[in-house]
């Protein structure tokens, strides 16, 4: 999984990222470059269009008229048995897959968010170790301080 958040786990409002952060954007990318991502079908709207250079795959509970791949839980299961898949959001797919998840790269924006509606799953409980962490200062195409944390399990 991979993820970026607020202080208290926001991650969402109005079907969009809270904030602008170019350093953390450029994170995702390097992260989930040549792989799989999986997300839902309003990740997916919000996106405009398929993500370059990855393996777009999309669930949800209808079929999408856009060209782009579809899988069920299953299906994303046997895939992540070869392949390493990255849960890119949202809130729901992030639920669905936590219990299989092994390892979660996320972003601590340093921000408090009102009027979030859409929230990271907490990792309190699931069994997850912080193996790396590190805190970069906000730049020129930043709002806000953040920090980057590796867990696995």
């Amino acid at each position: 999984m991979i993820f970026a958040c607020d202080e208290h786990g926001a991650i969402g409002k109005d079907g969009d990222l809270p904030w602008r952060q170019s350093t953390d954007l450029k994170h995702f990318k390097r992260t989930t470059m040549q792989r799989p991502i999986v997300m839902g079908r309003k990740t997916w709207d919000s996106l405009g269009g398929a993500l370059p250079q990855r393996r777009n795959i999309v669930m949800s509970r209808t079929v999408l008229e856009a060209e782009v791949e579809q899988m069920n839980v299953d299906e994303v299961l046997a895939l992540a048995e070869s392949e390493d898949v990255f849960i890119i959001g949202g809130g729901e797919i992030y639920t669905l897959f936590m219990e299989h998840a092994k390892e979660i790269r996320r972003t601590i924006v340093h921000t408090a968010v009102e009027g979030a509606d859409t929230f990271a799953p907490t990792l309190d409980g699931e069994g997850f170790y912080l193996i790396g962490e590190r805190r970069v200062e906000a730049g020129p195409k930043d709002e806000h301080d953040m920090t980057f944390q590796h867990w696995i399990r």
